[in-house]
């Protein structure tokens, strides 16, 4: 089979496209996430991360039947666009890289301040600048890398779970599920804790690179969520066995304070290195993930045109790579956005909100439409139960796409 010199090589399988979606969840999220989602809901903390992986699942879901449909790049965007209308895929698709692009800088930064706290930005760029660079060499050698970064990450896990579980100080009193700041801080939490699901969405972005799309997308989507939830289910019980939920809200580094408590100091540079390949892991990630939004854009003049090419050689979409690559490191640059993680959360859940709206659309029966109702109401819910700052900022991003997105069908209508 051929390809257009305009579309892009399909070279992923079952096993790339789970790794590709576990190198965007089992990233920094879960080194990052945990403080602030315990700050939030106290001894609720595991009911949140419940709340989160429920809403996840059915997102999942969602995405998993939509992407078997539209097996092109850009995700929801795509299903949008044809479920809804232009204008649903539009805001989802702004949704996205607006909000995955500070993601991108985020942990950019998360990996400077691992490797060299005082050169954080300067890492961060050359970290950027590289990982742009295996991007554009293809999408076969992103997922090699991602492969191998996911390997050192789940070892990394591995050993903080052994280590905090099977030390003198790990205590199972602690695990108390009770929620101590009420049901609105659970759901703050889970909020928060979504931060860290949401990397499926890149295996669903990557469509158009994926072989036998109708039957690998829809098989790698739930196997990668129910690992990222088993391992970040083992982690959080962990954690909490030895710092207890207030002294994980307090923590700055969750994992590291963990092992460092459990008696197991020489762990903690293992897991910091852990930490910075983590976000390199989920940088990757991002970065592909946002590129092909930007190319599905692109090729529907959203954003400027001249992003939709695709590279003859490598069969990708360079100019957007590229693109994407030097606002991130100009962001890297020049702002410290690893809090972040809110206002990420917002536009994701946004995104997510429009693709269970387009599942719904699919099958008019009520036991196929359940899994998107109740991930569509799960979106909603979790995106206002955000800190008031993540919502405010998040709904006016939104609202300057819904201008911009006028303006310009003014503009065509005008001419």
């Amino acid at each position: 089979m051929t390809t257009s010199p305009s579309e892009l090589r399909r070279t992923l399988g079952v096993t790339d496209a789970v790794v590709v979606g576990l190198g965007s969840m089992v990233g920094a999220g879960i080194f990052a996430a945990l403080a602030p989602a315990a700050r939030a809901a106290g001894s609720g903390l595991l009911v949140g991360l419940a709340v989160a992986a429920v809403v996840a699942y059915c997102n999942a879901m969602s995405s998993a039947r939509l992407a078997a449909r539209y097996p092109a790049s850009g995700g929801t965007y795509v299903y949008g666009r044809e479920r809804l209308g232009p204008f649903w895929g539009y805001l989802a698709g702004w949704a996205f890289v607006v909000g995955k692009t500070a993601s991108c800088a985020a942990m950019a930064l998360t990996v400077g301040a691992y490797v060299w706290p005082g050169q954080a930005h300067a890492v961060a760029v050359a970290a950027v600048v590289a990982l742009t660079a295996v991007n554009y060499g293809g999408v076969q050698k992103s997922a090699w890398l991602t492969r191998a970064i996911v390997a050192v990450v789940l070892a990394v896990l591995a050993a903080v779970v052994v280590g905090c579980l099977g030390s003198a100080e790990s205590d199972a009193g602690r695990l108390d599920v009770g929620a101590s700041e009420g049901f609105g801080g659970v759901l703050q939490a889970a909020g928060l804790l979504f931060f860290a699901f949401a990397g499926y969405a890149r295996i669903a972005t990557l469509g158009e690179e994926v072989r036998d799309p109708a039957r690998t997308i829809p098989r790698a989507i739930p196997l990668a969520l129910g690992i990222a939830l088993a391992v970040y289910a083992c982690v959080a019980v962990a954690v909490l066995s030895v710092l207890g939920s207030g002294g994980l809200a307090q923590a700055t580094a969750p994992l590291a304070d963990a092992v460092r408590a459990a008696g197991l100091p020489g762990l903690v540079p293992v897991v910091r290195a852990g930490a910075a390949v983590a976000a390199l892991g989920s940088l990757l990630a991002l970065i592909l993930g946002v590129s092909r939004t930007t190319l599905a854009m692109a090729r529907d003049r959203h954003l400027p045109g001249v992003l939709a090419a695709v590279h003859p050689r490598f069969q990708v979409p360079h100019r957007a790579e590229l693109a994407v690559g030097a606002v991130v490191a100009v962001l890297a640059a020049t702002v410290d956005v690893r809090g972040a993680i809110g206002f990420s959360s917002f536009g994701v859940l946004a995104y997510y909100a429009v693709a269970n709206a387009s599942a719904w659309t699919l099958d008019a029966s009520a036991r196929a439409r359940l899994v998107p109702a109740v991930g569509l109401l799960g979106c909603v819910v979790l995106a206002f139960s955000l800190p008031g700052v993540s919502v405010a900022v998040g709904a006016g991003v939104l609202a300057v796409g819904v201008v911009a997105y006028g303006v310009r069908r003014w503009w065509a209508s005008a001419r």
